[in-house]
């Protein structure tokens, strides 16, 4: 399937992996399953055909499309393979402040043969994102409840520890930053260990879940990862210890000499 595109912005919405957009006549742009198909690369050249009339091309660029059977090209090449080929299709960019529903109310009001469609925001990358940030936040919740669970199991553990400490004077603020203190020191170790192998496993993920649907990702979509996005999930990864370990910590704090020499 061919199709051809004209105007100031004939790329429209097409996420280009590698190369350039159409420039002259014979120019293609291919999507990335289009050339896993074919076994085709950016530079290499390939036969257009519709009906009886034939057209050699070049791939100049590669798309993130996982339609297999589509290539773009200008309209002076589908025009050459097609003379009669119309316009189907219009893509109009309005202004940032512009309403798109009222545009295409007043467009049918002056012809009521168009139909316009409205594209606002693209609902599967909001829905993607979204996704992600509530897994992020749900797992966040999960890190926590575990670091309070460690504490609070560890302190039960260490009754009979923090008795002597206080009856030697150890105060309850004392108490609780020591307790607080090391779970911070398991969230760094934790951080350490965790930021690294994070980033192996997304490199090792992502591109297969491309790969399974026949797409490549652009640099632009990949290379996420910043000296202070990787600072922030450390420190983050800190915080929840401390967050995790603070009540607990209270709870042995409040403990008296005798609670916590009793035995059990």
């Amino acid at each position: 399937m061919i199709e051809g595109r004209r105007g100031d912005r004939p790329q429209s919405d097409t996420v280009l992996v590698e190369g350039r957009w159409t420039s002259r006549t014979g120019e293609v742009v291919a999507t990335s399953a289009f050339l896993h198909r074919h076994g085709l690369r950016v530079g290499d050249r390939l036969v257009l055909e519709k009906g009886d009339r034939r057209e050699k091309a070049v791939v100049v660029g590669e798309s993130m499309d996982t339609n297999g059977q589509l290539v773009f090209t200008d309209w002076s090449t589908l025009t050459a393979l097609s003379p009669g080929e119309k316009p189907i299709a219009y893509m109009i960019a309005l202004r940032g402040d512009a309403d798109p529903a009222a545009y295409a109310r007043a467009a049918r009001a002056v012809d009521p043969g168009i139909d316009p469609v409205p594209r606002g925001p693209n609902t599967v990358t909001r829905t993607i994102v979204g996704s992600a940030a509530l897994l992020t936040a749900m797992l966040a919740v999960v890190a926590s409840l575990g670091v309070l669970n460690t504490v609070v199991l560890n302190t039960r553990d260490r009754r009979r520890d923090l008795g002597m400490l206080k009856s030697i004077g150890m105060t309850p603020r004392q108490v609780t930053v020591m307790v607080v203190t090391s779970m911070a020191l398991l969230g760094a170790i934790g951080s350490v260990l965790g930021v690294p192998l994070g980033i192996a496993g997304y490199d090792l993920v992502v591109p297969r879940m491309a790969d399974a649907v026949d797409i490549v990702l652009p640099s632009f979509m990949t290379d996420v990862w910043r000296a202070g996005t990787l600072a922030l999930l450390a420190l983050s990864g800190i915080a929840i210890a401390v967050l995790g370990a603070y009540v607990p910590a209270r709870g042995a704090a409040r403990l008296t000499v005798a609670e916590a020499l009793r035995n059990e």
